[in-house]
């Protein structure tokens, strides 16, 4: 039988649709057709499909609930999220739930074909068609640090291109206060001098500075 699919979609001519792209595969065998959450959700428990293609939007629920279900008891199903939602939000809930892939209806059928596949044997990876790598580092990127409101001020003065001394004098600390503060800021940004704290921090979101004026 190849690997088996299930369609989860509440718009019939696009179940339909996609049914005839899969049958078009020799390797893949539609199982099943559900056109609500509820429907897929009890089709998947009955069928246990090797793959669960399913839209976001429906009237009885969200489709992502589709996907937690799956994986709250289940690693080895891939899901292949289809929708017309592709902005970064989505695209991340779709990732944070436990999603295989991501598909825009907007891209040709044969590509969600080839998302079922990489479903299939990697379900807990996860492929978003037509992605930008801006937006791929950004969901797999770690978040920034978090600076104190000093050592935010601190930063930024280093970017300025001020000295220790300098940044004391700005902020009206001591000069041992302000090493401190620089020394947090290089153990949070994993920097070993101000070069790469600035390279760091700017790379990070951290800082709105072109070039540092000097090191």
């Amino acid at each position: 039988m190849g690997t088996t699919v299930l369609l989860v979609d509440d718009h019939e001519l696009i179940r339909q649709g996609l049914a005839r792209a899969f049958e078009r595969d020799e390797d893949m065998t539609v199982v099943g057709q559900a056109g609500s959450l509820q429907e897929g959700v009890s089709a998947w428990a009955s069928l246990q499909p090797d793959v669960v293609v399913t839209d976001l939007q429906f009237p009885d629920g969200h489709g992502l609930d589709v996907v937690r279900t799956i994986r709250a008891s289940n690693d080895t199903t891939g899901v292949v999220v289809l929708t017309m939602h592709a902005g970064d939000d989505h695209i991340f809930a779709a990732m944070e739930a436990g999603a295989s892939a991501f598909v825009g209806k907007d891209t040709r059928a044969a590509e969600v074909v080839s998302a079922a596949k990489h479903a299939a044997v990697a379900p807990r990876t996860f492929l978003c068609a037509g992605l930008s790598q801006a937006v791929m580092r950004r969901a797999t990127s770690p978040a920034p640090p978090k600076l104190s409101g000093r050592e935010a001020e601190v930063l930024a003065l280093l970017a300025d291109g001020l000295g220790t001394g300098e940044i004391a004098l700005s902020l009206y600390m001591s000069e041992s206060t302000a090493k401190t503060h620089i020394t947090h800021i290089y153990q949070k940004l994993g920097a070993a001098n101000r070069a790469q704290a600035l390279v760091t921090a700017m790379r990070m979101g951290l800082l709105d500075h072109a070039a540092p004026q000097r090191f």
